[in-house]
């Protein structure tokens, strides 16, 4: 089967196309190949990062608080002094310490290599790649996560509540050669995860396309918006409309920047929602007529079962 790259220069030869949208595009075929043959590489994500998004750029100097909300949900993290907010591409970190989780039933989680990690999602091996991972997990390990719901049940309000840390403990190994496997199990990275983190991963695993990640994990706001969408359209029952604005409108919940007029956040999510239709031309969602919410319909990105979508 001839790669994306090499039909877009067999029919177009005077056009360049950059090695990274090559990649994108051999990427994107990829997905829905195997999203029609029944053969994703399914991984995992945790509900707060799915229903609230983490920070898309980074945060000026000395700001460590950052906050989401999503309807009755609130995401607050906290970042550590010495290494910042996590943001941008840290969040695959998350995904792949709850892909592992699930994968391997334990709080517990160990992995070979740090490139095993890179080559997840598409990175390179280089020694720059290695540092933004380290700088990663530094600002992921460093980070408090505040993370409730306030629901009302008759006349009574339930107010659910959860501060915690990603890890207990950790135990990585980095090595400049990318090829380099440890020789003992001394160096195999051991990750504990915290108990409340585990706890959130069991109770509501959201499965994730790995290979739709690995497409977008170069951009951040559109990775945020292509996993809640998949849950969203998962657990909708019938079409429904999500505003776009105000305190449980969609500018709320991912994360993007804050943009100062609407008709910015639009365009922006317009161009999202194209790069999305791109890896899953089912998707139903579209911004509605008024250009005030965003309509979904019941659909699935990802094929497991239903009791895994928690």
């Amino acid at each position: 089967m001839e790669s994306a790259g090499t039909s877009l220069k067999r029919m177009l030869p005077q056009l360049e196309v950059s090695r990274q949208k090559l990649r994108q595009a051999e990427g994107s075929c990829i997905v829905r190949l195997k999203r029609e043959g029944g053969k994703q590489n399914v991984g995992f994500s945790s509900r707060p990062f799915v229903l609230c998004g983490l920070p898309v750029r980074k945060s000026p100097a000395g700001e460590l608080l950052y906050e989401r909300r999503n309807g009755d949900f609130v995401l607050q993290i906290t970042g550590h002094p010495n290494y910042g907010l996590p943001f941008g591409q840290d969040r695959i970190v998350p995904i792949y310490l709850a892909t592992l989780a699930v994968r391997q039933q334990s709080q517990t989680i160990r992995f070979r290599t740090a490139s095993e990690m890179l080559e997840t999602f598409g990175m390179h091996k280089g020694g720059k790649e290695y540092r933004r991972l380290v700088a990663a997990f530094e600002r992921i390990f460093g980070a408090t996560i505040f993370f409730g719901t306030d629901t009302l049940r008759g006349t009574a309000k339930v107010v659910q509540r959860s501060r915690f840390s990603f890890f207990r403990e950790a135990q990585i190994w980095y090595s400049r050669d990318p090829e380099q496997y440890p020789v003992s199990d001394q160096f195999e990275n051991v990750i504990v995860l915290s108990d409340e983190f585990y706890r959130e991963i069991v109770a509501h695993p959201i499965p994730a396309d790995l290979e739709a990640v690995k497409v977008l994990a170069g951009a951040p706001a559109v990775l945020d918006l292509f996993m809640w969408l998949s849950y969203r359209c998962f657990v909708a029952k019938c079409k429904e409309i999500i505003p776009l604005f105000g305190s449980r409108g969609l500018a709320s919940q991912i994360g993007s920047i804050e943009y100062a007029r609407p008709r910015r956040f639009r365009e922006k999510l317009d161009g999202w929602l194209e790069s999305i239709r791109v890896l899953w031309p089912e998707c139903p969602a579209k911004i509605s007529n008024d250009g005030t919410g965003l309509e979904v319909n019941r659909a699935t990105a990802v094929l497991v079962e239903q009791k895994a979508c928690g």
